[in-house]
């Protein structure tokens, strides 16, 4: 019907073009519609927790213009995905490996030309992923906060959506925001809330409902419970120290429920409509506007 159909197509195989199979990886954008809400820290400590169970991690940091991924883990790439758009460097130069032995993607940091990706860019970057040499089990996207063009690119592009939110009232409702725009926009329906720095269990399930039930009267789509990751104070000891908490402190609590929170989101069945490596991945959607 139109070229985002025939990429599509290529994409997943169909009409009769000759795919050859690849390796299914999943990939996982995680968002939120504020900053603050401590999303970067829970990517970290999720790519540890897959990792420590024997899946090979790529962490994508998509905040392009102002990454701050390789701080979190007290890294210092030599290169980032500024030199890869650019034609500089190789994927394959660019990564880096992190905690137990996880693949990073680092982002620039001040570079404003990258936080709008055109085009041109868009269809570079799916280039780069689909020549990497390595077999990933799972990527997982750390997108920027908000609804920027960039945030919302890598979010349609994704398998899955996760949203992370606090129970301060400004998280929920600017993660409300953040699904409606991807819904009337891009047509998502389907998304995975995780609440973050829970004072218990049935406060997190509060907030959830509070933003399920708004989505399903609002705009008819649907919100799925992760999980929660209850308030430890471990967690911004980890952060001073540019550790995982996962890494420091592997018992406890926050620990834990990173743990159940990787379960969940593994045990997620895979999207028959996707298949293949990353060859999937971008395709889809490179004609889209955003």
């Amino acid at each position: 019907m139109d070229q985002a159909l025939t990429l599509r197509n290529i994409a997943l195989g169909a009409e009769g073009f000759d795919m050859e199979p690849a390796k299914a990886t999943r990939v996982i954008a995680v968002s939120s519609g504020k900053g603050g809400v401590g999303k970067t820290n829970s990517v970290v400590n999720l790519a540890v927790a897959f990792a420590r169970t024997g899946k090979k991690v790529l962490l994508f940091d998509a905040d392009l213009g102002l990454g701050n991924l390789d701080v979190l883990l007290g890294i210092a790439p030599r290169y980032n995905v500024g030199h890869l758009l650019s034609g500089e460097r190789t994927i394959d130069e660019v990564l880096v490996k992190g905690p137990e032995g996880i693949l990073i993607l680092p982002a620039s940091s001040g570079v404003h030309e990258l936080t709008d990706l055109g085009p041109e860019e868009r269809l570079a970057l799916a280039s780069h992923l689909e020549s990497l040499n390595a077999d990933i089990d799972i990527m997982i996207i750390d997108t920027g906060a908000g609804i920027s063009n960039n945030v919302l690119f890598f979010n349609v592009a994704a398998q899955e959506i996760v949203v992370i939110v606090t129970p301060e009232p400004t998280s929920i409702t600017d993660a409300y925001a953040l699904m409606k725009v991807l819904f009337q926009k891009h047509g998502e329906r389907t998304f995975r809330l995780l609440v973050n720095s829970a004072k218990s269990k049935k406060d997190a399930l509060e907030v959830y409902r509070k933003i399920s039930l708004a989505a399903e009267r609002f705009l008819n789509i649907s919100v799925d419970y992760l999980g929660c990751v209850l308030h430890d104070e471990n967690v911004p000891k980890s952060v001073i120290q540019q550790k995982a908490v996962m890494e420091l402190y592997p018992q406890t609590k926050a620990s834990v429920c990173f743990r159940e929170v990787a379960d969940a989101i593994w045990d997620l069945p895979m999207r028959k409509s996707l298949k293949g490596g990353m060859q999937f991945f971008w395709r889809q959607i490179l004609n889209r506007n955003f």
